[in-house]
């Protein structure tokens, strides 16, 4: 467009010098531009009517693995000689393969398809607009639309499946599940001796107390296994997830929440999320593969926020974590975070911390030193203090070397019953 307004422009200096001049060489110097322009114009693109699909082989996948988006263009208007199709993606996605950018002839109603390969970190990016121009062969003219779409790729925290988390919160809910419920009734685990009512099986008389009584049989009864109310916290504040500017526990934190949604989710319970950062972020609890799908999405937008200590957790609302439910914060804990986590535990909550363990983390980042050893003590010491001072008030803590898998590192100890205190 601008070209075509400077040889305009020209043009009408050129004959307006000749004609003020009165020669004859400036108009005839004006004549091929003059042809040039009108061709340009004749064989200028018409008002784009283009019609895109695009398609993800994967929209949800983890971080390292690959996803091809197709994108068929369609055209529904005159023919175009030139047509420059231009995606804008996130800049965290990297091509793998092929371009988000593409020249091409499009007669009308024809239509061309390519591809090209994404892969990117947790994280959700949507693919909005796809910027189209067209021009004609000499380059004169130009049409341009914006073709918006409202696809999404997401990329999901990367876990490994937890068998089973064991968990005993004081109060349950009424669905039959895998949680002792501490109420006699149908299940495994053994509760007490009742007397024999009409309808137990033969299997449940116990004969060795019935054989002390002449009148009366008397029955095991066994503990109700039912489902609960979980609450996940994930700890995304700055000063206890980053370690210099470019290294981070955090990731940590979100595939281990992870991995614990997928598992009492899988269990049967009822599960919440709150991501603790600069702000709550919320999902309020449900059940099953949607109440997962929610989870996985709320982790997929984490990030770390800056926010001091656990303000306003002593004030849970009781439509996210039901009084005597079960809570699992997933943090590296720093010390102000103690009292909190005690009013949590008088409250009734049942607590449970799983903690990547902070110092064996920023030892693997610094140089070896025997000032940093020495640190590296001093440190541990306060955090085992720390780490008892919890255990003392009834909540159960778990160290996570990060360096293994979760499932390896303190699955087997999250799957034995724990003894209430």
């Amino acid at each position: 467009m601008r070209r075509s307004i400077f040889l305009s422009s020209l043009v009408y200096g050129l004959l307006l010098a000749g004609l003020i001049t009165l020669r004859g060489q400036l108009i005839a110097l004006a004549i091929p531009i003059v042809l040039y322009l009108l061709f340009g114009f004749w064989n200028a693109p018409e008002v784009l009517d283009l019609q895109i699909e695009r398609r993800l082989s994967h929209d949800r996948i983890s971080p390292g693995s690959e996803s091809v988006v197709t994108l068929t263009v369609t055209n529904h208007g005159t023919d175009i000689e030139e047509l420059m199709l231009d995606e804008k993606i996130s800049p965290q996605l990297s091509v793998r393969f092929g371009s988000t950018r593409h020249l091409l002839r499009l007669a009308k109603g024809g239509s061309h398809t390519f591809t090209y390969t994404v892969a990117g970190p947790r994280g959700s990016y949507p693919f909005e607009t796809i910027h189209a121009t067209a021009t004609e062969s000499l380059g004169l003219m130009r049409r341009e639309q914006f073709v918006r779409s409202n696809e999404r790729l997401f990329i999901f925290p990367e876990f490994r499946r937890l068998k089973h988390v064991s968990i005993r919160p004081r109060r349950t809910r009424v669905y039959a599940g895998s949680i002792p419920a501490r109420i006699g009734g149908s299940g495994t685990e053994f509760f007490g001796v009742r007397e024999y009512q009409s309808g137990d099986s033969s299997r449940t008389i116990n004969w060795r107390v019935s054989a002390r009584h002449d009148e009366n049989l008397y029955s095991n009864e066994y503990q109700q296994e039912r489902v609960a109310d979980v609450g996940i916290v994930v700890d995304a504040r700055t000063h206890a997830n980053l370690f210099g500017p470019t290294r981070s526990i955090f990731e940590y934190t979100v595939a281990a929440s992870a991995a614990l949604a997928d598992a009492f989710l899988m269990q049967g319970n009822r599960v919440g999320l709150l991501v603790y950062g600069s702000f709550l972020g919320w999902t309020l609890p449900g059940y099953g593969k949607v109440q997962r799908e929610r989870i996985l999405q709320a982790l997929a937008h984490a990030e770390v926020g800056t926010s001091s200590v656990f303000a306003g957790l002593e004030h849970l609302s009781p439509r996210m974590f039901p009084p005597e439910s079960q809570i699992v914060l997933v943090s590296s804990l720093v010390n102000d975070d103690l009292n909190v986590l005690v009013q949590l535990r008088g409250r009734g909550y049942q607590v449970m911390v799983i903690t990547p363990d902070p110092v064996k983390f920023e030892l693997g980042i610094l140089p070896s030193s025997q000032s940093v050893d020495l640190a590296a003590r001093v440190v541990r010491m306060e955090r085992d203090l720390l780490i008892r001072r919890l255990e003392r008030a009834g909540i159960q803590v778990l160290e996570w070397d990060v360096s293994l898998p979760l499932d390896q590192a303190i699955g087997p100890v999250l799957m034995r019953h724990r003894r209430l205190m």
